[in-house]
């Protein structure tokens, strides 16, 4: 499929798959390019909504309601705390399950309150190679991703987003902060608030947009690209990350020599 065709096979998704949609925003590349074509095709009847559930990055946040007011999409935020669910704090295998299948009841109760007839989110061909449990829940609460079943891939959906001259088109891929603490530590909102100052501080000393610090409780595992590793071999820089992630708690500051990869807590 060419980028031309994918870009008009996808806003005709929606057109041929419901009259009013509600779309799950969260402030990313992928999730923008649907509530984009969303509004291509249904215009007042599109609605963005976009979850803050306190594990989400002020950035994710600022980063979706720029986004939609960029597309020109209605756009609503709602809120609600996901770290009172003790499912959910625990940290087991299953927490993507618990957070996605909230996130699904609450877009199922905001599309009631809308008359959607349509709930989509801005899951890929490539996610779906995963085994994710989040998708999963999200399924169960008849979320659907046009991305994913017209199989377009995080490559085209990045060529797509340059086609609507989106803003995040080359913005890194991002998820919730809980995704950095090791499995089986509850999740706390101590932890994510230093995860969320320890990625700036490496983010602002080096100049780099894609980071990860992983929390193991005394330690910080940093990950970035290795494409990226020249920005770090700076002696000064590295004694004031060093210092700074010290203040924030944490005793040693570890760089990970594989560099950023996903689901590496999993693998911890």
């Amino acid at each position: 499929m060419t980028y031309k065709d994918c870009s008009q096979e996808l806003v005709k998704w929606f057109s041929s798959n419901g009259s009013k949609v509600v779309i799950a925003l969260s402030g990313g590349v992928d999730s923008a390019v649907v509530a984009c074509a969303a509004k291509m095709a249904l215009n007042k009847n599109a609605t963005a909504i976009t979850a803050n559930y306190r594990t989400l990055s002020k950035e994710e946040l600022s980063s979706a309601i720029s986004v939609a007011k960029q597309i020109g999409i209605s756009h609503k935020m709602i809120q609600y705390d996901e770290v009172s669910n003790p499912e959910f704090a625990k940290n087991d295998e299953l927490r993507c399950y618990h957070c996605r299948s909230e996130l699904g009841s609450r877009l199922a109760n905001e599309a009631a309150r809308l008359n959607a007839d349509l709930i989509v989110d801005g899951t890929h061909k490539d996610d779906i190679q995963d085994i994710r449990p989040g998708f999963r829940a999200l399924r169960e609460h008849n979320v659907r991703s046009p991305l994913a079943e017209l199989g377009i891939s995080k490559a085209q959906v990045r060529t797509l987003a340059r086609t609507f001259k989106l803003s995040v088109h080359d913005k890194p891929s991002n998820s919730c902060l809980a995704s950095r603490i090791e499995r089986g530590s509850i999740v706390t909102y101590e932890k994510l608030e230093r995860i969320e100052k320890a990625e700036g501080i490496v983010k602002e000393l080096f100049c780099i947009r894609q980071v990860r610090v992983r929390d193991h409780g005394d330690i910080a595992r940093v990950e970035v690209p290795k494409e990226l590793f020249p920005k770090l071999f700076d002696a000064t820089k590295l004694g004031t990350m060093d210092t700074l992630l010290r203040n924030l708690g944490f005793r040693y500051i570890t760089l990970d020599a594989r560099g950023y990869r996903t689901g590496s807590m999993n693998l911890a």
